[in-house]
């Protein structure tokens, strides 16, 4: 069916993906990140997909009818960079970021090359409030 969503929750190993990310200090990035966000969010990781590891959960519709869920904040640590998925998106967070430390972003994407390279309370406080908005909700959007 078209409108099915191609990243779901599963009942994968968090903890077997993270095993497998080649690259050691990539390894060592997601798997702080991971123990941040479950410290902030006070939840147990669960993969979406086979590449996300996310936290809590909201639920988004379009106007064009299609809906799924996704969690509230995500991050998925790829080849390039550590991707994070903290918000619908990170105008509001101006401050925060210019705070941050070496980072860039898309609309729905925070990209991280080292954590070392951020400030982690800052970070934090990204991961708080994004999943402060969404945990739970159900969001509504315009034509997808």
């Amino acid at each position: 069916m078209a409108n099915e969503p191609k990243t779901t929750r599963t009942d994968a190993s968090v903890a077997e993906f993270l095993a497998m990310v080649a690259d050691p200090r990539r390894r060592s990035d997601a798997e702080e990140v991971c123990d941040l966000m479950r410290e902030v969010t006070g939840l147990e990781p669960v993969m979406w997909g086979p590449r996300i590891v996310g936290f809590g959960q909201y639920h988004y519709r379009y106007a064009s009818g299609r809906e799924a869920d996704w969690p509230a904040v995500s991050f998925s640590p790829r080849k390039q960079a550590l991707t994070l998925y903290i918000s619908e998106g990170y105008d509001q967070h101006a401050e925060l970021l210019a705070r941050l430390g070496p980072h860039t972003t898309s609309k729905a994407c925070l990209y991280i090359k080292r954590l070392s390279d951020v400030d982690t309370d800052v970070l934090r406080t990204l991961v708080k409030e994004g999943f402060e908005h969404l945990n739970g909700r159900t969001v509504v959007s315009g034509p997808d």
